[in-house]
């Protein structure tokens, strides 16, 4: 019996895996074809379309001969770099257009071992110079290839440009550069919006950048699942903070004074919530990353001494004023429900960040030094709650907080808090890791205990940040199991589902995530659903459109009218459907609750481990491959159906696992 178990298991499982394993655009319709932009593989020897990156790059740009290069046998070569950021940049502003997705290509060299990178930078409209990288690969002195990777950006971002760099200032070489349209896919409309079928449990939110939004399908993505959306960095005090503003206010002895502009990008988001009435996280108020260090500095230079402690507290007050107000008065109409107002004060071991610049050291903060201790957080929270709109609740937000030192050190803190009501709840941003599924960290047990804490303090959770990582450069090889791990931990959150009001995960789809290379959202690159989105929505029960009745078809068909479905709902494809005595099939259904999910699935596989029956009829409605007998294959079927790889199972071949 238990041979017979394992072994059946095992077939279950490799089907279950091969089903997943299909390419992700099986079911993406896509709209467009796919144009070239720019591409070079050099052999021409014009490398006219790159130059440096600006006056004091010393980069000299030329071409090479290179037995091995990729193709052909000459290269884009880049000497004299006396920085990492030395390179050749190509203009995007030049080439592509606004709100359109695109993607690059290349190929590098280096002398030696170096991280190189595709990156992206622009100008806002403020002036102010922004930068991010696209994607990474490590040369050891040989050719790399950097694949397809996905950017956009959006109208008011200005002097755009990809630029390839590396780490050490050694010569440089490129080969094979291009620049695409991205494929365009529509979204999937014919699958429930997340915040339709969490409506009664807590709002459902995701974080998006300026240059991320500007594909209309991201924004219809964002339509149908979310209500509320988190700014991913364009609320953080790097894009907040005014130098030039703080510096002439310190030369008039204002020292204490802080000047705050909204920048373009922020604008960007900002009106499409207004526009779709949709709630936002702002995202954050103090930090100790992403916040200049000439914020803590006298004169507002990165050279100056440390301010103390009077002045860093008008600073702050400043700053979080400045904030409320700015947003107040142009964004009247936005609802900002909530705010991180500290982020990430904690080490895991639950002891204060140590004094120091972060770009120094990632356990530094300015705030440490400056205060020696956290107790800048109370001013914070004093501060934010002044200041912040009416019923905005403030948050105390960490990542790796299911640590227990980390989770006893917040509790204590939000403990004092609480008793001077100064913080309504904490944000648990839940960058977690799925690793291979067993090993996954931190285990579901973990995290419930964590939320079991925070829980008892009587504040409110918010689950911030939500992604959960496969391993790197994996494909889909691990999606099996990062379904099941995100059904446990949004398992985890429904059952204290009275303590929590939102749950937003970070990002959109994968490609563009923070941690693209490992997979960690719940839509594909092409906007398709993946098996962790089937996972967290099975056994809840949302409202639906009740079926129409034969009469309303007969009426519909003789008016000619076509009313579209209601947001949030499934239409199910029809099945066929034959009489096994007096009762009808409905292929799939196994567990006979009318409709085919992974529940359906789990029937099957329970019956053929053993572990589990199956009625008559729900026999007949598994056997989706009309073979008289219900195997591994039909759990392969029912799972295809649902993550839609297949749209019903009316052509399925009838193979034989009498060997099994």
């Amino acid at each position: 019996m238990q041979k017979k178990m394992s072994r059946t298991l095992a077939a279950v499982m490799a089907l279950g895996i091969a089903a997943l394993s299909l390419p992700a655009t099986a079911s993406a319709e896509q709209v467009g074809e796919v144009t070239t932009i720019y591409a070079t593989d050099f052999e021409d020897g014009d490398v006219s379309a790159f130059s440096k990156r600006g006056d004091t790059d010393t980069s000299v740009i030329g071409t090479a001969e290179d037995a091995d290069a990729p193709s052909g046998t000459t290269v884009m070569s880049i000497t004299e770099r006396s920085n990492g950021w030395n390179g050749p940049q190509f203009s995007v502003s030049d080439n592509c257009e606004p709100g359109v997705k695109y993607t690059a290509s290349v190929w590098v060299k280096t002398a030696w071992y170096n991280s190189c990178m595709l990156s992206m930078q622009y100008t806002d409209e403020a002036g102010e110079q922004h930068y991010s990288n696209l994607a990474t690969a490590v040369s050891e002195g040989g050719w790399v290839q950097i694949p397809e990777v996905s950017f956009s950006y959006s109208e008011d971002m200005k002097d755009v440009y990809i630029y390839v760099e590396c780490s050490d200032k050694v010569d440089l070489f490129v080969d094979d550069f291009a620049v695409k349209t991205a494929p365009v896919y529509a979204i999937e409309e014919d699958i429930p919006g997340l915040k339709d079928v969490f409506a009664d449990y807590f709002k459902i939110g995701g974080a998006v950048t300026a240059s991320e939004l500007a594909p209309n399908s991201t924004k219809d993505l964002i339509l149908k699942h979310y209500n509320s959306i988190t700014l991913g960095n364009e609320l953080k005090p790097e894009n907040m903070l005014d130098q030039a503003g703080c510096q002439a206010l310190a030369a008039e002895g204002k020292n204490g004074e802080v000047a705050v502009a909204l920048n373009g990008q922020a604008r960007s988001i900002l009106n499409f919530c207004r526009d779709n009435d949709i709630a936002v996280r702002g995202h954050v108020l103090v930090w100790h990353s992403q916040t200049p260090g000439w914020f803590f500095k006298e004169d507002y230079t990165t050279q100056g001494e440390w301010v103390d402690k009077d002045t860093m507290l008008s600073r702050m007050e400043s700053y979080i004023k400045g904030v409320m107000a700015v947003l107040a008065e142009e964004y009247s109409d936005v609802n900002f429900y909530a705010w991180d107002v500290v982020n990430e004060a904690w080490l895991d071991d639950g002891t204060p960040r140590k004094g120091g610049m972060y770009d120094e050291n990632a356990n530094n903060s300015g705030w440490t030094q400056v205060f020696g201790d956290n107790s800048f957080i109370p001013y914070a929270f004093e501060y934010a709650r002044k200041y912040a709109p009416e019923g905005c609740k403030l948050y105390y937000n960490d990542f790796n907080e299911y640590m227990p030192q980390k989770v006893e050190a917040i509790v204590n803190m939000a403990t004092e808090l609480k008793e001077q009501g100064l913080i309504d709840g904490i944000g648990m941003q839940s960058h977690l890791d799925v690793r291979t599924g067993s090993d996954a960290f931190p285990s579901v047990n973990v995290y419930n205990s964590a939320l079991d804490k925070y829980a008892a303090l009587g504040l409110d959770i918010q689950v911030t940040e939500l992604d959960a990582t496969i391993p790197k450069d994996t494909g889909d090889q691990y999606f099996v199991a990062q379904a099941e791990y995100y059904k446990g931990i949004m398992d985890s959150i429904i059952a204290h589902k009275d303590s929590i009001s939102a749950v937003v995960f970070w990002g959109t789809t994968d490609d563009q995530s923070w941690r693209t290379t490992q997979s960690p959202l719940l839509f594909n690159a092409d906007y398709t659903a993946k098996p962790a989105y089937y996972a967290i929505i099975e056994g809840i029960d949302y409202d639906q459109p009740t079926p129409p009745t034969e009469e309303d078809t007969t009426e519909a068909t003789e008016e000619a009218t076509t009313e579209a479905p209601e947001e949030g709902t499934v239409e199910t494809p029809e099945q066929p459907t034959e009489t096994v005595g007096p009762a009808s099939v409905k292929l799939g259904d196994t567990d006979l609750n009318g409709t085919v999910t992974l529940s359906d699935v789990v029937a099957v596989n329970r019956f053929l481990l053993n572990i589990g029956t199956l009625s008559d009829a729900a026999a007949a409605n598994a056997d989706v491959d009309l073979n008289t007998a219900v195997t591994p294959m039909d759990a392969l079927y029912i799972l295809q159906y649902v993550i839609k790889l297949i749209p019903d199972f009316s052509s399925l071949l009838i193979p034989d696992f009498s060997s099994l």
